[in-house]
């Protein structure tokens, strides 16, 4: 007989995200299914579903009814940070684990949380590093207003300066805001080098729709010459685009290929399966006391590659792909040697990598 194991599934269907979270999910469920058809395996999963209706506060209580007794212990879910830091309490409260598989903005680790796509030294600071030789160091920040638009501005804004550049602008939406005109005034009046975007959902379509308007009154803003870079636009978010992401910059562990997930969150949800299923299948055990000690040293074969977590911050070492939207792929331009060590806290991010090329090799 196969141990038949629960595991939540926490993500939005209907929320101004909805394109990420359903991706999310869709990877979440094929892991599962992966599971359960893999006649090797001693354990099946049975999927325990909740859809917080994209209300952060909504997440805890939903990880509370999961959890409420006892039998299940592990949740994939969570696309916002603002969720993630609701669930955390719960977690911590009923000995449970998250497994979060989008990226975030870093200066977290936590034991009950397993990080299964990049922190900012995979995704902002490889490509800050190979657009500021490029096309130079003046930024205009863009973010939704909640905790990913915050920090992952803050951090930009060091690593900016780090290559004597300037931030020429500043400026946040609410969750689903579309107006977005006043930013692009502000744009183009400022005449930044590069923005980085960190709106998520209908705030970013609406902002990159503008934005291609504006580079058709003045080619000063086309994408070859200001290129707009996100660290979280995922391939099914192009279609909502219609076209105006087009030769924009975006960065991943993974882009979706005519044979494999269509996202690198779909991917690094499905993977977030896959690690948990070895893990409890070593340790005989689904308790994450017992399956933590088992993160060092060992290596997962995933839709992502074969990854390996860092037992300290419980992060994923992850290639790096820099990509160029075309038409509906992100077409690889750059992409790293090996995959790189997570780190969260950016403690050993150098200064001089923002002067220079990083270490990447070109992807032809």
């Amino acid at each position: 007989m196969r141990q038949r194991i629960p595991i939540g599934v926490l993500y939005s269907r209907d929320c101004d995200y909805h394109i990420l979270s359903r991706a999310a999910e869709t990877g979440a469920l094929a892991g599962i299914a992966a599971v359960n058809a893999d006649g090797r395996r001693g354990l099946e999963f049975a999927a325990v579903s909740q859809d917080p209706g994209g209300k952060a506060e909504a997440y805890g209580a939903g990880a509370a009814a999961m959890l409420r007794h006892g039998e299940l212990r592990h949740i994939v879910g969570c696309v916002t940070s603002s969720s993630r830091k609701e669930v955390i309490p719960v977690l911590e409260r009923q000995g449970a684990m998250l497994w979060y598989a989008a990226p975030y903005e870093g200066f977290e680790a936590n034991e009950h949380v397993v990080y299964t796509h990049a922190c900012p030294n995979q995704h902002l600071v490889p490509l800050l590093a190979y657009v500021l030789p490029r096309w130079g160091a003046d930024v205009f920040l863009l973010g939704s207003n909640y905790v990913w638009g915050w920090e992952l501005n803050r951090a930009a804004r060091e690593l900016v300066g780090d290559a004597g550049g300037r931030v020429l602008g500043e400026r946040y939406l609410a969750l689903g805001d579309t107006d977005v005109a006043r930013l692009i005034g502000e744009i183009r009046a400022t005449r930044p080098a590069f923005i980085l975007n960190n709106l998520i959902g209908e705030s970013s379509y609406a902002f990159l729709k503008a934005f291609q308007a504006l580079g058709l009154e003045d080619d000063a803003f086309l994408s070859a010459n200001c290129p707009v870079l996100s660290c979280d636009l995922m391939e099914p978010e192009l279609a909502a685009l219609d076209g105006a992401g087009e030769g924009h910059l975006v960065v991943g562990p993974y882009f979706a290929s005519g044979e494999g997930a269509a996202s690198s969150m779909e991917a690094a949800a499905h993977a977030s399966v896959l690690i948990l299923a070895d893990l409890i299948e070593a340790a005989g055990t689904d308790d994450p006391t017992m399956l933590r000690p088992l993160l060092e040293s060992r290596s997962f074969p995933t839709p992502l590659g074969a990854l390996t977590i860092d037992p300290q911050t419980q992060h994923t070492h992850l290639p790096v792909l820099v990509g160029r939207i075309e038409g509906a792929r992100f077409r690889p331009v750059w992409q790293s040697e090996t995959a790189l060590r997570p780190d969260p806290y950016l403690s050993r991010y150098d200064p001089r990598l923002m002067r220079s090329a990083p270490a990447l090799r070109i992807v032809s």
